[in-house]
């Protein structure tokens, strides 16, 4: 890639590349939500990357070419993940806030401090046992299932697929069954914003607690994997790697699972597939990462210098964003099929790209193959032009999936299996810990809490 210094480049006055003083094409309300590939195909018709904002004053870069994505990917030493600086200059009474203030997680790390919150991460999910995971995820799909297989409808978004993976993720991190119910509780009111503050303050009390009994007494789950691991990380960074294994976990995977079923139900090319017998639900996933993925536009980066792309100027410390949709999209990618095709960006890309696909892959695959089993003749309960999608800049999520279908008997039999997952040793790390000092915590005088934890409370309302 070519990135030369151009920090005393000044543009042409009325530079549309590189206009500040436009706000940019808005990537949020319902219009934006209802089509965004309407949107997308125009900011591609201006250029590669164009300035759009975010939400009111909020403003960003988006590229929309696949092969400057994939440069800027690439280059962490150009764009880094902590955006500091910027954040220190943005509103922060924006809603969108939250999805982009920093956060002491390997997703917000840069170079070596990366490195080893990552390696953490992937060590631990590397040891899970992929029959033990599959076989949970088929209980526990039937047990969702069993709750409105008789009705002959429900909305398999905030029924199933909004749901399921908090189960996954229960089990993964070693949440006992009584905190593990209230944990699903919390963490979904916090998503829809439902009593925000006492659901946050839940989930982190849990996650506390969940800290506190894998130190004292470790089993076979990520939670005491994280603890054990040569990274040697703080409760400060245990209590983010959980939160963004939450986050990461849960809300790309239930919008993948929703999507994918919407794809299935209403495009005429699996139509005939699913009648016969044959589900093709794998080329269906693939085909939502390719032109649906969860994440629309996001890999949100901050040059650590002036960046020339083909003319454009990317000003240092200003947030550049992907849009993974648009750059899936890209007609020069026309001629490639996507059937088996992994090339897609839905996961990011370089060093940052998801540690968690093949779980969540899984999640997914199991989530939909069980329910096409379970009630084979779904079908959409309104047309498919009519379902709402939940509006902003980062997401393709439905705000809903009405699904109806012939009623069917609850299951009686429920399968059962090791609940313990893989017994190797705890890997080294590949990057030795940082050397960490012991300050004295910095306390809130109103709650007595570490002052990070109110700050997490307030990222989960987006503050």
């Amino acid at each position: 890639m070519t990135t030369p210094d151009t920090t005393d480049l000044q543009p042409p006055p009325g530079c549309p590349a590189h206009g500040r003083t436009q706000p940019g094409m808005p990537l949020y309300g319902a219009d934006y939500a209802a089509n965004p590939m309407r949107t997308l195909e125009a900011l591609r018709r201006s250029g590669p990357i164009s300035q759009v904002e975010l939400a009111p004053g909020v403003s960003a870069s988006l590229v929309t070419d696949y092969r400057i994505a994939l440069e800027v990917l690439r280059d962490s030493d150009t764009f880094r993940k902590d955006g500091r600086t910027w954040q220190a200059t943005a509103p922060q009474d924006s809603p969108i806030i939250g999805m982009m203030m920093y956060r002491p997680n390997c997703y917000h790390a840069d170079g070596p401090r990366h490195a080893r919150l990552r390696g953490a991460i992937t060590d631990s999910l590397d040891r899970i046992e992929p029959n033990t995971l599959r076989n949970h995820i088929e209980r526990s799909a039937d047990r969702l299932i069993d709750t409105f297989a008789g009705e002959g409808e429900a909305d398999l978004l905030n029924q199933y697929a909004k749901i399921l993976p908090l189960m996954v993720i229960q089990l993964l991190m070693g949440v006992p069954e009584e905190p593990g119910s209230r944990m699903i509780i919390a963490m979904t009111n916090v998503f829809d914003g439902i009593e925000p503050e006492k659901s946050n303050e839940e989930l982190l009390g849990i996650l506390l607690e969940l800290i506190a009994a894998k130190r004292a007494e470790p089993g076979q789950d990520v939670t005491s994997w994280l603890l054990q691991h040569s990274a040697q990380l703080t409760d400060e960074e245990m209590i983010h790697e959980l939160v963004l294994l939450l986050g990461a976990g849960v809300e790309p995977t239930q919008n993948w699972i929703a999507n994918a079923l919407l794809l299935l139900l209403s495009d005429d090319r699996f139509a005939g597939d699913l009648a016969g017998g044959s589900m093709p639900v794998e080329d269906a996933l693939i085909e939502v990462l390719w032109t649906t993925p969860p994440f629309s536009n996001f890999c949100m980066t901050y040059p650590t210098r002036n960046v020339e792309f083909n003319g454009i100027v990317l000003e240092q410390d200003k947030p550049v964003l992907i849009s993974l949709t648009a750059a899936n999209t890209d007609p020069a990618l026309a001629s490639e099929t996507r059937s088996g095709n992994r090339a897609h960006l839905a996961f990011g890309g370089g060093a940052h790209v998801c540690p968690a696909q093949s779980p969540a892959r899984l999640i997914t695959s199991v989530a939909i193959e069980k329910l096409l089993d379970r009630l084979p003749d779904l079908e959409l309960a309104v047309p498919a032009d009519q379902l709402a999608w939940r509006p902003g800049p980062f997401l393709r999520a439905l705000t809903a999936l009405p699904l109806r279908f012939p009623s069917v008997p609850v299951r009686s039999d429920e399968t059962t299996g090791d609940s313990r997952w893989n017994d190797k040793p705890v890997p080294p790390s590949s990057t030795p810990p940082e050397p960490t000092s012991s300050p004295k915590q910095q306390h809130s005088g109103r709650s007595g809490r570490p002052r990070w934890l109110n700050s997490l409370v307030g990222w989960w309302r987006g503050q």
